[in-house]
């Protein structure tokens, strides 16, 4: 089998962290956005993976080339000369996705969850039509384009732009497989997925939906990366407890701790909920973290507190200093002691010395 993964172009909205890393290598939950999906593909018999990209980063051809190595699988770029939206890139990889007459899957590269990739492959097979969209169920659908079922059927009828009277709740999660005889509907243009092809599919009864369970999350973005992060975190929770740092550990506040085995913590901290260390970090004493990521090689010195924030690679936060309100700092960025930080995104290479009271771009 085989996958497209839309990576696009330079992930500005999860800025100032993609500044120093291609957004598909930004560790989320310790390990990059896109290995999660890399790894959840090849359990479901993914053999050729194709990135669609706007432009071409060399340090992410080295770091794929060992995970061709390392699950025995083909990456290869898929670069557009011009944005081609969201079916588009289809047909720019239609040598590799039309290849042989099996299905492939097609996922956003900021989408995060539990990835049913070989239950919706069997489902996809079972029904036999061209397509299968993977949706979630939201609590206020009349902010998205919502899928209408027929009656007592997974076969798609139409969509509905953020209906005003309820039609349903179920939405589109980023996530499709198709036969390859999709591309016969698809031009070498920029073209959109959702608003020309999705309609023509499910007017030629070709077109199912299969239901998400669990969480579901777009991470593009800083806010919404920590909500991914806890949601992540519980559903690891639930699957693999022996992941997370035991609540027996004194300095586990609240649960859904993630600790990377380098990583160094201090005497009385209070970790928790929903914090993630990645490696080498060094957490000091009287520490208090809470629903915030630490990356690699990050310093939090004694008795600071971070919340709500993401504290970039090789960066310090100073003794008694304070993150909150969505604050990231980019790479290597210095906070001094006792300084509060509110809601600020701090580019790479950036030293503090002041407090930042509003929310805003520190340049």
């Amino acid at each position: 089998m085989k996958a497209l993964i839309l990576v696009g172009g330079f992930g500005t909205r999860l800025r100032p962290l993609t500044l120093s890393v291609p957004k598909p290598l930004v560790e989320f939950a310790n390990k990059p956005m896109i290995l999660h999906q890399i790894e959840a593909l090849v359990k479901a018999g993914v053999t050729d993976i194709v990135l669609a990209v706007n432009y071409k980063p060399e340090v992410m051809a080295s770091v794929l080339k060992n995970y061709e190595e390392k699950f025995g699988i083909t990456i290869e770029f898929s670069i557009e000369k011009e944005p081609l939206g969201t079916a588009g890139p289809l047909a720019l990889a239609r040598k590799v996705l039309g290849k042989d007459e099996s299905p492939f899957f097609v996922l956003n590269a900021d989408v995060t969850c539990e990835y049913p990739f070989e239950k919706m492959r069997d489902f996809h097979v079972a029904h036999g039509n061209e397509g299968t969209i993977l949706a979630t169920k939201v609590e206020e659908p009349s902010k998205y384009g919502v899928i209408v079922t027929e009656a007592n059927s997974t076969r798609i009828d139409r969509f509905v732009e953020k209906p005003v009277e309820y039609v349903g709740n179920r939405i589109n999660a980023g996530i499709y497989i198709f036969n390859p005889s999709i591309l016969d509907r698809i031009e070498l243009r920029p073209t959109s997925i959702e608003k020309e092809i999705f309609p023509a599919m499910a007017a030629d009864y070709q077109l199912h939906t299969f239901d998400l369970e669990g969480y579901w999350m777009d991470v593009g973005q800083p806010k919404d990366f920590l909500t991914g992060t806890c949601l992540y975190l519980s559903s690891l929770a639930k699957r693999s407890p022996e992941m997370l740092a035991p609540a027996s550990e004194a300095y586990v506040h609240g649960g859904n701790v993630l600790v990377h085995p380098t990583a160094r913590i201090g005497k009385g901290c209070k970790i928790g909920p929903n914090v993630t260390i990645g490696p080498n970090a060094v957490v000091g004493d009287g520490v208090c973290l809470q629903r915030c990521v630490l990356m690699e090689g990050t310093q939090v010195r004694d008795y600071a507190w971070v919340k709500n924030s993401i504290v970039g690679w090789n960066s310090s936060v100073g003794r008694w200093s304070r993150l909150d309100g969505v604050t990231v700092l980019g790479d290597d960025v210095q906070i001094a002691d006792e300084i509060y930080v509110n809601g600020a995104s701090v580019l790479p290479h950036k030293s503090i010395k002041a407090n930042v009271c509003e929310p805003g771009i520190v340049m």
